[in-house]
Formats: C-alpha cells, structure tokens, sequence
C-alpha cells in the first residue's frame, strides 16, 4: 500500500504555488495587486492540477474582502471580483480533485485486503490438506507437522507485515480524511460529500477487521485440531504400552493357572479316595437314621397331645373371660346400676378464716367410707349415705381406684356414664380433668382414657382388635357446640361465631340399640393415649368459662366427652361395642350469690334449668313412672341410654366444705341421696314409656 508521501500530489518546477508571498503580489492581501487582465491570463494559461493550495491558502481567500478604492469605480471593484471568483474556482477544482485521489487510494487498500483474504484462504486450504495428510499416516506425523509449523510461522509473519500495512493505510487515510475535513469545512457540498465517502470508508475498514478475526480464529480452530491430533497419538502410544504391559502380565497368569490346576489335578486324586471312605460311612450311617426317625415320630406324637391341651386351655380362657365378664357385669349390678359416690373438696386459701368446716365424717364400722354429716349453723346434723364417700384429703389415684371397675365395663361392651355434678366452685372440674400434665393430679377423664387404651394393649395377646373413636361437644345456653371443628383457634367466641354462621344444629338421635348420635358431630378415629390426650387439651381450652362472685373461673356449659369402643376378637370371632360417657356438668349456683348479670345471668338461667330438668328425670325414675321426660333439655335427652336398661351410671357428687357454701350443699346432697334410690336393670323396673323416645 501507497505511504502518506504517495498520497500527496506531484510536484514540479513549473508548479505555481499561491502562497501569502504571492497572494500579496497578486494584490490578494497587500494594497497593490497585478492588474486583471494579468491574473486572468495567468489563472488560463495555468493547469489547475499543477496548483498546490494549502489549508492557510483556503482561510485567507475565504475570508478575502475588497480593497478599498474610489467609491464610484465600479470596473475596479468587478475586475477584483472576477479575479477571486477564478481563484475560488481553482481552489474548486484542486479540492475535487484531491477527493479522486482518495477514492482511487481506498479502492487500491481494498484491492489489496481482497488479495490478502484470497491469500490468507490459500493458506487455510493448504492446512487442511496437511491435516489431512497428517490423518492418514501417523508414522509420517512428525515430519509434517514440522513442516506446517514453519509454514504457519512464516504465514503469520506476512499477515503480521500485512496487518501492519494495512494499520499504516488506515492511519494514513484518517490522517488524509481529517486534513479534507478541515479544508472543506465552509465549503458545505463538499464537506457532506466527504462525510458520506468517510462513513463508507469506515464501514469497509469494519468488515476488514472482523474478516480479520475470523482468520485468527480459524488459525486458532486448526492449531486446536492440531493439538487433538497430537493427544490422540499420545493415547494411542499409552494405550500400546498398557496393552503389552497387560500381555505380559496375563503370560505370567497363565504359567501361574497351569501349574495350579496340576496341583488341583493331584488334590482332585485325594479327594476321590476321600469319597469312598466318606461313602462307606454313610452306609453305616443309613442305620442309625431309622432310629433318629423312630424318635422323631414319637416327637411328634407328643407335640400334637401338647397343642391339644394348647386348645383346650385356649378354651377355658375365653369361657373364663365370658364369666369374669358375667361375674363383673353381677357385681356392678348388685352395687346398683346408679351409683353415687360424694367428694368434699378440701378449704381453699380464701376459705381458711372459717373456724370449722361444714362436714363431718362418721366413723362407725357400717358408716365409715359410706356416710357423711352436713354441720348447719344451729348445731344440727344430717347424715347422707352414698356407695362411697371421698374426704378432703383423698388423692385423684384413690378415688380413680373405685371407678376403675366401671371403666373396664366399657370394654366388656356396656354403655358407661360417669359426670361430676355440684355448686360451682365445689372442684367437678378439678375431679373430672385434673391437671393433665401433671401426673399425680390427672382427673378421671385422662386416667379413664389411659386404663381403656392399655387394657386394650394387653387384650392383644388374646386376640382382640379395638377401634377407638372419641367426640367432644359441650351444651351450651341449650345449644350444643362441637368442641373438635377443625381450624379453631381463638377461643369459643370464635367457637360460637362458626357455628353461628354456619347455621349448625346438632340434633341428638337414639337408635333402637340404645345408642346415642348427634347428627353432623366430629367423630375422630384415636389410636393412643397421646392423640386423645391433644384432643381434651385443644377442646379443654375453647370450652366456655367465665368469672363469677363464687368462681374465679366458672364452667359455664357442660363438658361431654365420649368414648365408642367396638372389639373384635380374631380366634373367638366375638364383638363387642361399648360406650364410655365422661360429663363434667357446669356448676348449680343460686342467683342472689352469683351475681350474675347479663349473659352471666342467661348462662346461669340455663345451667339451673338443664340441671332441674336432671333433677325431674332422676325423680321419675325414683318413682318408677311411665312417663319420664328426658327431652326436657339437651342435657336429659343426651344421658337417656345411659339413665335407663343394663347401662352402668355414676355420679360424683362435689360439695364445699365452707360455712358459706352450706346451703348449696345441702341442696347437692340431697338431689344425690334421690339418684342414689334410682334402681336400673334387672332389678326389677318396669317397661315404660320414654318419651321422646
């Protein structure tokens, strides 16, 4: 490619250069000038493209203004502007020219890239030719590969000369373009005409450059294919090496094998001989097997007597369990189906200014255990007589002792009822749950609960399967509330907006089985003592409390939860179903000392009806009436199977031991003393009449 020096126009002797020398003597700058006839024949007689102009040539003639003179000669002044007027021609004419010039130079550095590339492809096709020579003999490899190396150094050398030319050009152009730029910059035709020719020059010197690293990175992709091959050679010689290294290995095996089997050979001779003799030992052997089965058979005589008496007993103690069962089922009876045990809660804190309590236990042999004396003011005494009497110090062990009996009836297939009934603060709750988490303080709920799943658990070993399924509601107002609706957690205000919303009606059904429904309660299937235990803890704390001015904390509804108890067992195919009812009842309390207003008062209202209506059921009962009227309140028509027929019932009766409470002691006890009359079963009443039934 043409260097800068080429670029610029030929120079001669005869060549005219206007300079400011000469512009002043043609009278351009200075006062005195050439006359025009002179300037004009010397601007025709002159080539133009012999006329250098240079960048200060064109600022001054751009910025030549007109000599002053006389004012009213004009033929001055037009030869003056002829004479710039051809000036500005040449000028024209050199700038146009120049432009030639420099698309001629593009044209020749793109002629020359186009050869470059053509070059550069011959060189690449001569690579792949090598490579491919280098594939098909890999003994001739090396020599090759020498050969392509020199080639490729001396391909990148000329592209390296070439590169630098072709920088050297570009520069060389930028260089040429920014000087037109600047000459032509009042000269707005030509400027733009430059602007475009300049942009297209740009554009070629792009395509150049990435034609440029194309080829590098062609060069780069077959160095890396050259690379591969070397590898490939290296692996197939390391392969060769491990192959002979593995033959040798394999030989020396082989040599190893043959002199083993000629040592198996001569043990295989031995073991023969072995075989023999083994063989006359078994013959020997045939004779004592007779005897060994003889004693087998005799062995086997002796395990079928064993597995007859196995069945036998098998017998006796499924005949023993329908006795025990029997027996059971006669004791109870005999106690009385209804029966009453009493409870005296010891003094509370608040309670200890009193200077005695308002009970008194007798002591005599056939009262001790059974009797308890109510203290009134005026000295008088009245004495109570129930199936057992629990004083104030009696722990919840000893008295979950006594109904611990009952509890097991329920398995045995009857329907079971225990509930706490009392004035409130008398400890129901305290006697029906406890405290479940701590051990020694459990109520007769969780201690029931935990007595019919491990007796379950022990029944097992004789083949019974049991299914548990518990419910918990609570009657509340005369409305009952399922305690055990999913996705409750903020107490029972939220408890009773759901039901509210939802528009749900329990109804309670009893079938002809003497079995008890609520219709649309939660039923859960509970398979340990852990499960039923969350779900007392969760209904526990939803259940409706509220303060009075006789309790703290008041159980304002009555606490139901039940136990559905259907067995199986495997070797006997006999069934059972059983129900256990566990009822902490809300506290009676009179309204004079309650002082209950509002719902308070609506809550306390309906408490004492639920309870009267317990109390007219009991005494129908008592009396042996036809008409007995268990749906008088949710409360009755829920207890009815298990007030009536061969159902097992016990009631706690809760009392305080305070002078204060002693008239709601009174009351309790005696409603106790007229259920303790009650007689069920086979003891002789007679079919009735239930209605509602």
């Amino acid at each position: 490619m043409a260097s800068r020096n080429q670029n610029k126009p030929p120079h001669s002797h005869s060549n005219k250069k206007i300079g400011a020398e000469e512009m002043e003597r043609q009278g351009v700058v200075g006062r005195a000038r050439a006359p025009l006839s002179a300037v004009v024949n010397n601007a025709e007689g002159t080539d133009s493209n012999t006329i250098e102009f240079t960048k200060e040539d064109i600022e001054a003639l751009l910025i030549e203004k007109m000599k002053k003179g006389i004012p009213y000669d004009n033929k001055k002044k037009m030869d003056q502007m002829v004479d710039l007027i051809k000036r500005l021609k040449l000028c024209v004419r050199w700038c146009v020219d120049e432009n030639d010039k420099l698309h001629s130079e593009v044209e020749s550095a793109a002629k020359k890239c186009c050869d470059t590339e053509m070059e550069m492809k011959n060189k690449t096709d001569e690579l792949n030719d090598t490579i491919s020579d280098m594939r098909r003999t890999i003994s001739s490899l090396e020599e090759i590969n020498v050969k392509e190396k020199l080639e490729k150094s001396e391909a990148c050398r000329r592209l390296e000369v070439e590169k630098s030319i072709i920088v050297e050009s570009l520069n060389a152009t930028k260089e040429l373009n920014k000087e037109l730029q600047d000459r032509l910059k009042s000269l707005k035709d030509s400027q733009s005409e430059a602007i475009k020719h300049k942009e297209m020059l740009e554009n070629e010197l792009t395509c150049l450059r990435e034609e440029l690293k194309k080829i590098t990175e062609d060069r780069d992709r077959i160095q890396g294919q050259l690379n591969a091959v070397f590898l490939e050679q290296e692996k197939y010689i390391k392969i060769k090496y491990e192959t002979l290294t593995k033959l040798n290995k394999l030989a020396i095996k082989t040599e190893a094998l043959e002199e083993t089997c000629s040592s198996q050979k001569e043990t295989i001779t031995t073991l023969e001989q072995t075989l023999r003799s083994e063989r006359e030992k078994s013959e020997m052997a045939d004779l004592s097997a007779l005897q060994t089965r003889t004693m087998l058979e005799e062995q086997k005589r002796i395990i079928r007597e064993l597995r007859d008496q196995l069945t036998d007993k098998e017998f006796q103690v499924v005949e023993g369990e329908k006795l025990r069962k029997k027996l059971h089922n006669t004791v109870l009876e005999l106690k009385g189906n209804i029966r009453v045990f009493c409870r005296v809660r010891p003094l509370l804190r608040e309670d200890r200014s009193e200077t005695d309590m308002a009970v008194s236990y007798p002591t005599s042999m056939e009262m001790l255990g059974r009797g308890i004396e109510l203290v009134q003011n005026a000295g008088q005494k009245q004495l109570f007589t129930f199936d057992k009497v629990f004083n104030h110090g009696a722990s919840q062990q000893e008295v979950f002792t006594e109904i611990s009996q009952l509890v097991q009836s329920a398995l045995d297939g009857y329907k079971v009822c225990i509930f706490a009934y009392g004035q409130t603060g008398s400890g129901k709750t305290y006697t029906m749950m406890g405290r479940p988490d701590a051990p020694d303080l459990k109520g007769m709920i969780p201690l029931s609960l935990e007595q019919i799943f491990q007796t379950s658990q022990s029944l097992k070993d004789q083949g019974w399967n049991f299914k548990m399924q518990a419910s918990v509601l609570e009657i509340y107002n005369e409305t009952i509330k399922d305690l055990l609706l999913s996705n409750r957690s903020s107490g029972f205000d939220q408890t009773r907006a759901e039901n509210s919303v939802h528009g749900k009606q329990y109804t309670i059904r009893h079938d002809k089985n003497g079995n008890t429904h609520v219709l649309d309660l939660t039923i859960v299937d509970v398979c340990s003592v852990d499960e039923i235990s969350s779900l007392l803890q969760k209904a526990a704390q939803i259940r409706s409390m509220g303060r009075t001015q006789m309790n703290e904390q008041s159980s304002r509804s009555h606490f139901v939860v039940t136990l559905r108890i259907c067995g199986t067992n495997e070797n006997t195919e006999q069934q059972v179903q059983g129900v256990l009812n566990l009822i902490d009842l809300a506290g009676s309390e009179r309204l004079s000392r309650s002082g209950a207003t509002g719902d308070r008062l609506k809550e306390t209202q309906a408490i004492n009806q639920s309870l009267s209506s317990l109390s007219n059921v009991i005494f129908a009962l008592a009396k042996k009436e036809e008409h007995v009227p268990f749906r008088d309140s949710k409360l009755t028509h829920l207890l009815q199977p298990c007030l009536e027929g061969d159902s097992k019932t016990l009631m706690f009766v809760n009392i305080s031991p305070d002078q204060s409470s002693i008239d709601e002691s009174l009351c309790s006890l005696r409603f106790a003393a007229r259920v303790n009359a009650v007689k069920l079963g086979f003891q002789g009443v007679r079919p009735r009449h239930i209605h509602g039934a």
